[in-house]
């Protein structure tokens, strides 16, 4: 039996972001700057912020008109080598 393999994504395309990080007044500032620095079309409407149960973590769940595998991969990078971000999916 073979491995099935990742479904293609077609770019451009809808693609949804969720950030984890510590709780802090400025994490979703931070975010958006640095998403907005790889897909500057992001607004408001597109992002929705959750604290954890113990409100010790905080996710922003955004959505971005991704062009390519390079722009998805450098903003990932991006946000991973921040320190403040635990992760990305």
């Amino acid at each position: 039996m073979s491995d099935p393999k990742a479904p293609k994504i077609e770019f451009p395309c809808d693609y949804v972001i969720k950030v984890i990080g510590d709780a802090a007044p400025d994490f979703v500032e931070f975010v958006l700057s640095v998403v907005e620095y790889h897909a500057p079309e992001v607004s408001e409407d597109d992002v929705t912020v959750k604290d954890s149960k113990g409100g010790r973590f905080v996710s922003v769940n955004l959505t971005i008109v991704a062009t390519g595998e390079p722009q998805l991969k450098a903003l990932f990078e991006d946000l991973k080598s921040s320190g403040r971000v635990h992760m990305v999916l």
